[in-house]
């Protein structure tokens, strides 16, 4: 039995990766109940919405090791719903080390794994949820004023535009006025008027973050150390999987994901990640009750490219818009499958691979 104190060297098996969000629900809880009955706590959380087949989602979560547990390691799948395909692999791939005995946790540590925040994205193959939420840009007041992007609103007609070269031909005018870093926060930094729109915060708090709130309460954390990994994919360098930290540079969340993960960690506010300050983070829910033990990192698994990445979440966005067209949303939600998870070994494996490591780093150095 290896503990976690280094990497765990057991043959990588791309199979966990699942064929929808209903094979991967169904072996996730069978590994589940194969879990020591007095070592794990399940709570289930039903979603308003259901799948293409009228069935139930679920956010489905459990606490494995000890109740008391000074630190806990947290493992979030599918807060960008189509995402979770790589968010389920990599914790189906841990709960099979751990019902195998591969692994195990060390003492006063606790493993809390969070499958599919956004059920109804992950079923459909869309990133938002069923209300067209972004589950990653809703973690702000709704009870105030809330935030503005002007830029959103000087693109917004060109993202709907059915002519791509005059949208792309739009884009190059801006970004040769504003700079990269400006249109990509344009686009997807978040926005709160355009509910059809991609990166749409919404009016209220949504399913995902409902179920945050409640884990971080039943479970007290806020008295507890606490990693909490993100499972992300579709950003940055194909198949690298990118430590990106939301913290403020300065802050002890950021020195506490430096030393649990080195010198890999990137930090938007400082420019130096794929990704681009954003508002309303799922992070930022984590951040209000963390001590200066803890910290917050998105584990971003790269696919095709920043520019693709915006294209098919346009297109995406275009069709859902429209009415009886729901032959060609499901044609193009093949597209979403590919961007965000392609159907390539060696990027699974790369996926895996980088999960362990850094899941092993969380448990050791928290």
């Amino acid at each position: 039995m290896l503990m976690f104190n280094g990497f765990p060297f057991a043959a990588i098996d791309t199979d966990v990766f699942p064929a929808h969000y209903e094979a991967a629900r169904q072996r996730w809880l069978a590994l589940v109940s194969a879990l020591p009955a007095d070592a794990k706590q399940y709570r289930p959380y039903q979603c308003q919405g259901t799948g293409p087949e009228g069935s139930p989602l679920f956010t489905d979560t459990v606490w494995f090791g000890d109740k008391e547990a000074r630190r806990v390691v947290v493992v979030l799948a599918g807060t960008h719903g189509i995402e979770g395909f790589a968010g389920s692999a990599v914790q189906i791939d841990h709960l099979h080390l751990l019902t195998s005995g591969k692994i195990s946790l060390p003492e006063n540590t606790a493993l809390l794994l969070v499958h599919a925040l956004t059920p109804w994205g992950y079923a459909w193959l869309r990133r938002c949820d069923e209300d067209g939420v972004d589950l990653n840009r809703n973690i702000v007041d709704f009870s105030g004023r809330l935030p503005e992007n002007p830029g959103y609103e000087c693109l917004r007609n060109a993202l709907f535009s059915d002519d791509a070269m005059r949208r792309k031909l739009i884009f190059v005018e801006y970004e040769k006025a504003h700079g990269r870093v400006a249109l990509e926060k344009a686009i997807s930094a978040g926005q709160y008027t355009d509910l059809q729109g991609p990166f749409y915060g919404g009016r209220k708090p949504a399913h995902g973050r409902l179920v945050t709130e409640h884990l971080i309460k039943t479970y007290a954390l806020r008295e507890r150390d606490l990693a909490v990994i993100d499972v992300h994919t579709g950003l940055g360098p194909y198949g690298y999987g990118e430590i990106i930290c939301d913290h403020n540079p300065d802050s002890p969340g950021t020195a506490a994901s430096l030393r649990c993960y080195g010198d890999s960690v990137t930090l938007p506010l400082l420019g130096t990640s794929s990704s681009v300050p954003k508002t309303g983070l799922l992070d930022y829910a984590w951040h209000a009750v963390m001590n200066e033990r803890s910290c917050y990192v998105t584990l971003e698994f790269g696919t095709f490219g920043t520019d693709q990445l915006f294209e098919v979440l346009l297109k995406d966005h275009q069709l859902w818009a429209g009415q009886n067209n729901m032959r060609e949303r499901l044609d193009h939600s093949r597209l979403m499958r590919r961007h965000f998870c392609p159907d390539d070994q060696a990027w699974k494996e790369m996926v895996l691979f980088r999960a362990r490591q850094v899941v092993a780093q969380a448990i050791r150095n928290l």
